[in-house]
């Protein structure tokens, strides 16, 4: 199974273009720069860590867990809990979002400034982008501050049409 439909690859590849606008255009760069950001907050990006990262920096969307244990192939440590925990350390080092709605996951172009996910996933294709949404995570940010609850991470998903399919 591949991780992206052809039909939706226009969509995904704004959505995706506009989603690690932050991040550097190289591959290798996007990397060593993830690496250094783990070292910065004490983590450790591992060989298998890195590998699941590069999946996701490559990927045209969102991927699921199995799509990219598949991916890795025939690699010793390429097992299910290994994969999730590697995606466990991305989402914690805030390399990485999990769309809660697909149970996929997405590269974050946002590393070096935190933020709140605001996901647009289209009801009737299936893609999903991020959208920059600074005024309306501000807000909800003073909201849950104004109840003394001490947010950890917030992840926003608007269901609805993307673009091409509301035409």
């Amino acid at each position: 199974m591949g991780l992206v439909h052809p039909a939706w690859a226009a969509d995904i590849l704004r959505m995706v273009h506009a989603h690690l606008a932050c991040a550097p255009e190289s591959l290798a760069d996007s990397l060593k720069e993830a690496e250094a950001l783990c070292e910065e907050r004490g983590g450790r990006l591992t060989p298998l860590r890195k590998k699941v990262l590069t999946l996701l920096l490559e990927s045209g969307g969102p991927a699921k867990a199995y799509d990219l244990l598949e991916q890795l192939g025939d690699d010793g440590a390429a097992k299910p809990p290994s994969v999730y925990r590697s995606l466990d350390f991305l989402l914690e080092m805030g390399l990485a979002h999990k769309i809660e709605s697909l149970n996929a996951f997405v590269a974050c172009g946002h590393w070096k400034h935190g933020h709140a996910a605001v996901f647009l996933i289209c009801d009737t294709c299936g893609v999903a982008g991020e959208l920059h949404a600074h005024d309306s995570v501000k807000k909800l940010a003073q909201e849950v501050e104004s109840v003394k609850f001490q947010m950890r991470s917030a992840v926003i998903e608007i269901r609805g049409l993307c673009r091409t399919c509301a035409g």
